[in-house]
Parts: structure tokens; C-alpha cells; sequence
């Protein structure tokens, strides 16, 4: 009320020609890593090249980085991303899974937020490459009315090349912004009960439907650089711990559970163990019956539809493992979007009560 009232205020005595202003709602804007917005050759490399020109994700020089990305890995690497895109796409839609489920879990995030605020809240979602920008997702809510935002990076675990540069993006596009809204980014979620809650679920409902109860559940994150690590970048730390709080919401012990590092590019060490070879090491060690879940991904894409349901699952069968469980994301599930709604309503005290 008061700020509607200070807003009415400062444009009461304004002349006729005046720009009308719209004022009054806070933003809450949801931001995913991105998706191509086709897996043919020139949307791929599109999107490649702005993924892989990001200085948090790959940290290179410029000097050196660029001729070799521009010249060599965009001549080729957009036709075997292409092909795995392929493989998982939302053909009915159009899309990439990645797409659709943002788009659902927006849907369900305006939903349950609009029924604790009403019209005074404004939920959208942006991608940090590809579309939908960040740029044009702030300056619609902006347009809005949009005094507030509160953006809200769909990473439990907090990277630079992930959170980071998502953030970076936003701070971006504030910065072409006339009039700035007053800005909060969420911190990360990681060990809050009611996203561990979740995940425990989906594991509880996964085993109880299993045809056959899997020994052993390999919980793999997105990888990195170990230099980043030594840089002082808190992921590693902060997915040890998810797999931790995991472990002891579950009632398990540490031979039922084992973390691992995925989607590992370049020539340096990264994060350790590798999932493509540990699973492999797993099934000749006798381990012949496993499930894998992915904390680090709030949605499933291509990192879990295709690396770990294929090459993953295609490593472990190949070394001899036998039955192989895939443990979707939480998605839109209900337990996911009550605890996102959790933080988000956290973060909105001060502005929205």
C-alpha cells in the first residue's frame, strides 16, 4: 500500500505529456543455463559460441581461446551436438526438453506464488544463452512495472560458471536499464530441508518402482576444472554436502551411495571421480545393478536425458552392469515447486510479507 501510494505521489503532479508509468510489482525472474533453438548446424553453433565464449565457463585468453573455438570446435562440434539435441528433442513442440519443462515450472512457480501474493508479483523466466534472454526478460518486467526483481538461478549448488554467470547476466542487463529496479539473487539452495526433502522422494519413489531394487546410487554433478576448485570455487564442497544430506535423510550408509563428476571438456584434470568411468569401474568390480541421480540440474536436458541415460548408461552396460536405473530431475514435480517457492518467499521478506 505505501508503495503504491508513493508511486501514485511522484507522478500525481506531472505534466499531460508525461510518460506513463507503471510501477508497483515485484519480479520474480527464474533463469536456466539455455538451450539452441534447433539442433541443425547454424542454431547449434549459435549457441555453442556463446556458451563456450563465456569466460566463466572457459577461462582461457581470449587470444588463444578464440581462433581455436571459432575456427576448429564451431566447424564440427555443432553437428555432433546436434545429433545428441536430436535424440531427446521435444519434436511435438519444437523445443528442447529443457524448454519445456522451464516453461512448466514457471507456469506452477506463477501459480503458487500468485496464490500467497496475488498481483503483486510478477513471475517470468529468462535463459543465459540462447532465448529468452536475460536482457529482454528484465526489460519486460521492467515495462511492467517492475520496481523489484528478484532473480532466482536454478542451480542448487552455487559455480562460478553456473550461478556466476547468470548473475553477471542480469547485473548486465540492469545496467542498460534507465531506471534501475531495486535487484536481490537468491543464494544457493543446496541444504535446504525441503529441496534434500525432495530429492529423497524422487529416490524413495524411483526404488519402490523399480522392478529390481538398484545396490547402489551414483549421485553425478556437472563437473569442472579442478583448478576452479583451487581458485575457490565452492561447488565441489557444496555437492559433497548435498550428497551427504542425501545420505542421512535417506537413513542410508556410504556403501549404498557414491558421488561422481560428469560432462568433463578440455585438456585439463577436472573434478574426480569421472560418472563415464566410475560406472564402468563399477560393473567389473561386480556392481552390476545401480541408479544414477543428478542433483546439479533442476531440469532435465541434455546432460541427463542423453549423457547420462546413453553414453553414461551405454559405459556401465559395456563393462558388464546389468541393470541400470535413471532417476529423473525434480522437474515441476510438487515437492520441487513447494521448496523453490520455500526460498523464493525467503528471499522476498522486506519486500513482500
Amino acid at each position: 500500500m505505501l508503495d503504491n501510494m508513493q508511486n501514485e505521489c511522484s507522478t500525481a503532479h506531472a505534466p499531460a505529456e508525461h510518460p506513463k508509468i507503471k510501477s508497483g510489482k515485484v519480479g520474480i525472474l527464474l533463469a536456466n543455463l539455455g538451450t539452441p533453438d534447433d539442433y541443425t548446424y547454424w542454431p547449434m553453433r549459435r549457441y555453442l559460441s556463446e556458451f563456450l565464449s563465456d569466460k566463466r565457463v572457459i577461462d582461457y585468453p581470449r587470444w588463444k581461446w578464440q581462433p581455436l573455438l571459432q575456427l576448429i570446435i564451431l566447424s564440427k562440434r555443432p553437428f555432433s551436438s546436434g545429433e545428441a539435441y536430436k535424440s531427446i528433442w521435444n519434436h511435438d513442440k519444437g523445443e528442447s526438453p529443457l524448454m519445456t519443462i522451464t516453461k512448466d515450472q514457471t507456469a506452477k512457480m506463477a501459480d503458487a506464488l500468485h496464490a500467497r501474493y496475488g498481483d503483486q508479483v510478477m513471475v517470468d523466466f529468462c535463459m543465459r544463452y540462447g532465448n529468452p534472454s536475460t536482457d529482454s526478460k528484465v526489460r519486460k518486467m521492467v515495462e511492467a512495472g517492475c520496481q523489484k526483481i528478484l532473480f532466482v538461478p536454478l542451480y542448487p549448488q552455487y559455480a562460478g560458471a553456473t550461478s556466476g554467470t547468470a548473475n553477471d547476466q542480469f547485473f548486465r542487463a540492469l545496467m542498460k536499464e534507465k531506471w534501475q529496479p531495486a535487484a536481490r539473487t537468491i543464494p544457493p539452495y543446496f541444504d535446504d530441508p525441503a529441496y534434500i526433502d525432495a530429492l529423497a522422494k524422487s529416490v524413495e519413489d524411483a526404488y519402490d518402482t523399480a522392478e529390481k531394487k538398484p545396490d547402489l546410487l551414483v549421485v553425478s554433478y556437472h563437473g569442472m576444472p579442478k583448478r576452479y576448485l583451487m581458485e575457490g570455487d565452492p561447488y565441489h564442497c557444496q555437492c559433497q554436502k548435498t550428497t551427504r544430506l542425501l545420505k542421512e535423510r535417506l537413513g542410508w550408509d556410504d556403501s549404498q551411495i557414491t558421488t561422481t563428476f560428469q560432462s568433463v571438456f578440455g585438456p585439463e584434470e577436472w573434478l574426480r571421480p569421472y560418472t563415464v568411468e566410475h560406472v564402468a569401474d563399477l560393473a567389473r568390480e561386480g556392481q552390476k545393478n545401480i541408479a544414477v541421480i543428478a542433483p546439479a540440474f533442476s531440469a532435465d536436458c541434455i546432460e541427463t536425458l542423453e549423457e547420462i541415460n546413453e553414453e553414461i548408461k551405454e559405459s556401465f552396460e559395456e563393462a558388464g552392469g546389468e541393470d541400470f536405473l535413471y532417476i529423473p530431475c525434480l522437474n515441476d514435480n510438487p515437492e520441487h515447486i513447494a521448496a523453490l517457492a520455500g526460498v523464493i518467499e525467503n528471499n522476498l521478506k522486506g519486500w513482500l510479507e
